[in-house]
């Protein structure tokens, strides 16, 4: 337990780490969009509107990009939502080696844009992602997001 001087500090009711796995399928994309937003209701994580229709967009793009280039080598995928006192972040974890990298603006292209929208969105909101290998070989892709966003007007007290 983190502590100020003298005063422990407790985590808030809403804080924690939450892991499921899911088979690298497409009907896993809206059952973890899914599972995530009941999660954040459930443990009634105060993120407002835009920070959890970004973070909901982030997870189906994550999980796409799992089932669409790491299936053959990751039957099986985990997706990750951890939960601090002021930010959120999503993992999405397989066995394939390969590192994404996000690609550059490029109009004449129709896809391979889902993790330069993951940054995007991680970055308008003050986020921020990225990708790191595992010690099995695999890869994690993350992106992490406050819990408000930087134009949301200030809570009420």
């Amino acid at each position: 337990m983190e502590s100020r001087g003298s005063v422990p500090v407790r985590p808030l009711p809403y804080e924690g780490v939450w892991r499921f796995t899911a088979p690298a399928v497409d009907v896993s994309v809206p059952r973890a969009r899914h599972a995530v937003r009941e999660l954040l209701a459930r443990q009634a994580v105060p993120a407002d509107g835009d920070v959890v229709q970004s973070l909901l967009l982030i997870v189906s793009e994550l999980v796409t990009n799992a089932v669409r280039h790491a299936a053959v080598l990751s039957p099986e995928i985990a997706v990750e939502i951890a939960v601090g006192a002021d930010w959120l972040k999503v993992s999405v974890e397989d066995n394939h080696p390969y590192r994404p990298k996000a690609l550059e603006r490029d109009q004449a292209r129709t896809g391979g844009r889902g993790l330069l929208l993951v940054r995007e969105l991680s970055r308008e909101a003050g986020g921020a992602c990225d990708v790191e290998h595992t010690a099995g070989g695999g890869k994690v892709v993350w992106a992490s997001l406050p819990l408000t966003s930087p134009t949301a007007p200030p809570s009420a007290p």
